[in-house]
């Protein structure tokens, strides 16, 4: 077997490639139908394959790197922390621990009272799941169907869109309610209030024939992220919550994606002044430079624990290099002025997106909060008819689309039908219109693709 020594870590980007396709499983692919591009640098909102090609980077990478590539302040930090204490078990009080601690409640809703670190947003949700049911001592958890929550066992079975199939038969207890995705939704609604009281109305029918008296919490993506970025029509978070004090149910936002400026507030749930009882994060805490995830729980949970065992651990729980990365990144937040940049530059991308729906007959949707956005493709705007049916693409459809927006340097990704723009929170007006003039192009071919498929 061939392998490398010490002295050959500098490899070509031929050794590089043939040596991941070779030993590296990559997630979500057939491995034989994958050719992943060699990247050798990044910086700011741009990265450069090993041909020198560069590209705009306008899905954040996974949406989670909001302070862009290269941040010299992040990344002196964490060296800094690697000479001082790389790591120590998590029962321990260490500096950096209490320091990210004490800012993230400080950044998060006022009812907000402890915060307990995970590596990642997959483990938030799992570890909030069991704070959910050991502080309720009820086991039904009400999730979306349109949501993504991770692909580990329990927020996959969290989760309702095809990735959880290969999680099924799932755990005991899990229910999906329907998303209120107004532009999918047959009825006609005279406004965005009666269709909010159409869904409240539909999830109270839905708690009460599962028994509110079992049900531990009412778990939702904010605003669902890769699933369409579906925003929350007037007055629905704030029914919701009023749905769980009237039945006594927790109620869960996942902020993993929507948090951390990314719609212009510190937490998505601020645009609505909504206050969960826990919401879980991660992405945006570290933007990828160290793995971090984190969950939120308001007074009366925390101090519920102050008596009781709380059943959650892990071995890389509140890591020193994480949270030392952490701190850093809260740091860049405030000097950069991040939050309010993704406010001013997501008024240009919404203004964009509305002209893009207008011009192409391909666009049939557009969905935008801050530096949060989805494109949505159709085969007639009339009909609202998907490009690709739900959990399907047998012709590889999307895939071509995301193909030709990488050719010309603009690389995101898309699910089901939807393309996610949604660019680091440092970008300017100059680098947003240059790449949104790039999809606006390619959506010129998508137009003529899709009329070849009537």
């Amino acid at each position: 077997m061939e392998t490398l020594k010490n002295d050959e870590l500098d490899l070509t980007a031929d050794t590089i490639k043939k040596y991941d396709r070779k030993y590296n499983l990559h997630s979500w692919s057939a491995q034989k139908k994958i050719d992943p591009l060699v990247i050798t640098k990044a910086e700011g909102i741009y990265f450069w394959d090993s041909t020198g090609k560069k590209y705009f980077d306008m899905s954040s990478q996974l949406v989670n790197l909001n302070i862009g590539h290269g941040n010299r302040k992040v990344i002196e930090a964490i060296k800094e922390q690697a000479d001082k204490m790389p790591f120590m078990g998590p029962g321990y009080a260490v500096d950096v621990r209490a320091k990210l601690a004490e800012r993230v409640i400080e950044k998060a809703p006022d009812n907000m009272d402890k915060v307990f670190f995970t590596l990642g947003g997959a483990d938030a949700n799992e570890n909030a799941i069991k704070i959910a049911k050991m502080y309720t001592g009820k086991f039904k958890i009400f999730s979306r169907y349109r949501s993504y929550h991770g692909a580990s066992f329990g927020a996959a079975n969290l989760s309702g869109e095809p990735r959880r199939y290969t999680c099924e038969p799932g755990i005991p207890g899990f229910v999906k309610f329907f998303d209120p995705y107004i532009y999918r939704e047959k009825i006609k609604f005279e406004s965005e209030e009666k269709a909010t009281e159409f869904y409240l109305g539909k999830l109270e029918e839905q708690l009460i024939y599962e028994g509110t008296d079992k049900v531990a919490a009412v778990f939702i993506e904010t605003i669902t992220g890769s699933n369409g970025v579906i925003i929350p029509p007037k007055g629905y978070l704030q029914g919701i919550r009023r749905l769980c004090d009237k039945y006594g149910i927790l109620m869960i936002c996942d902020e993993v994606m929507a948090g951390w400026g990314r719609t212009g507030e510190w937490f998505a749930c601020n645009n609505w002044n909504v206050k969960p009882d826990i919401i879980t994060f991660a992405k945006g805490i570290t933007c990828g430079y160290v793995p971090l995830g984190g969950v939120l729980v308001d007074k009366k949970i925390a101090e519920y624990f102050d008596d009781n065992v709380l059943m959650c651990g892990l071995t890389y729980n509140a890591h020193p290099l994480a949270c030392a990365a952490g701190c850093a990144t809260l740091e860049v937040y405030e000097e950069e002025k991040l939050i309010e940049n993704s406010r001013n530059m997501g008024a240009i991308l919404g203004e964009k997106l509305e002209e893009l729906k207008e011009k192409h007959s391909s666009v049939g949707d557009v969905r935008y909060i801050g530096l949060f956005s989805a494109v949505e493709l159709v085969k007639d705007k009339n009909t609202r008819e998907a490009l690709v049916p739900y959990g399907k693409d047998p012709e590889g459809r999307m895939t071509k689309i995301i193909g030709m927006l990488k050719e010309k340097g603009f690389s995101t990704y898309s699910h089901e039908n939807s393309i996610m723009i949604a660019p680091p929170l440092i970008i300017n007006k100059e680098e947003l219109e240059e790449a949104l003039d790039i999809l606006d192009d390619v959506m010129d071919s998508v137009d003529e693709y899709v009329e070849k498929l009537k």
